[in-house]
């Protein structure tokens, strides 16, 4: 299998301690560039991760001929933009979540890549989870019975100073919200991969402890097509970390303490039983390979456009509805 040329738009947070390791790491991808705005710290990136050359416009890595595929790791505002600028260069995209800043931003990233035949992948990287798919195997082979009702907590404390250089997060224009868009998505994106379509969704978003322009703590309630009901509660705001995944079935429980982990209890009547099924060492990993082999094979990656312009129809409406409370 030949491999497929990246090129890396941003060298933040992320970037550096998952995307640039994984594509550098990878069988299947050859790190060829990277951009990021101040071209000192670009080269140096470069360097680090082994990749041949560095751009201090983004522009001009999608313009270089030796780049087959662009990851883009940039802020949340920029997204649609730099993905149509790429699908036109005739690259394919692999785009961190957020896929973008609302629902018809999405769509535009969509048709770009549809119109120029370029591969669009999401980075919801949980979808790949081992603990997650064996979840799903549960359920798909009836082991808890009916699923009933489906309850994500994800907790974590985030208070950034003015001058940092993930504050951006703090500002709506920039990032598209607070917790329930920054990694609320990531639990959305669990849940229809596990239960599929969404007849309904209705949030609520409060400021509880800060004055800032997102919220710091969301709620979402959802019902799917096939019954099963589902929450998803995140917060900026306590100092105790949580990220839960407990699903209530008509015969049995599956609970994951940890998402993170992949630690599994299954509990069935006075019954109970313990897995560990743990995730890459790089959870950009296996996101990133198979988005490689989805272009050599000439398939759709495992996590789609569509996958995600649906977590983002979701988020508007929880946005739109919390917004009225």
């Amino acid at each position: 299998m030949s491999r497929l040329r990246f090129g890396l738009i941003g060298a933040g947070d992320i970037a550096r301690k998952r995307v640039a390791p994984a594509l550098r790491d990878s069988a299947l991808c050859e790190f060829v560039a990277v951009a990021r705005a101040d071209a000192s710290r670009a080269a140096a990136f470069a360097a680090e991760f082994g990749a041949a050359r560095s751009y201090a416009d983004w522009h001009d890595l999608i313009a270089d001929p030796d780049v087959q595929a662009v990851y883009v790791a940039t802020p949340v505002h920029l997204h649609a933009e730099q993905t149509i600028a790429a699908a036109e260069a005739g690259k394919h995209v692999l785009c961190e979540k957020p896929m973008a800043l609302d629902v018809d931003g999405c769509d535009r990233m969509i048709a770009a890549c549809q119109a120029n035949g370029v591969r669009l992948g999401v980075a919801y990287y949980r979808h790949f989870y081992p603990v997650v798919l064996r979840m799903k195997d549960l359920l798909a082979a009836g082991e808890i019975g009916d699923p009933v009702y489906a309850q994500i907590n994800a907790f974590e404390w985030f208070d950034l100073p003015a001058d940092h250089p993930r504050a951006w997060f703090l500002t709506r224009e920039l990032s598209g919200g607070g917790p329930m868009f920054d990694f609320g998505c990531h639990r959305l994106e669990v849940l229809t991969h596990l239960f599929g379509s969404v007849r309904r969704v209705t949030g609520m978003l409060a400021n509880v402890l800060f004055d800032r322009d997102v919220e710091d703590t969301a709620a979402a309630l959802l019902q799917f097509e096939r019954g099963v009901c589902a929450s998803v509660t995140v917060t900026h705001a306590v100092v105790a970390a949580c990220d839960t995944v407990d699903i209530y079935g008509s015969r049995g429980s599956p609970h994951i303490g940890n998402l993170n982990t992949g630690a599994l209890t299954i509990r069935r009547g006075a019954a109970e039983g313990t897995e560990l099924h743990a995730p890459a060492a790089n959870i950009h990993q296996p996101l990133i390979d198979d988005f490689a082999r989805a272009v050599v094979e000439g398939r759709d990656p495992g996590v789609t456009g569509a996958i995600g312009r649906e977590v983002a129809r979701l988020e508007a409406a929880i946005y739109a509805t919390g917004a009225q409370q």
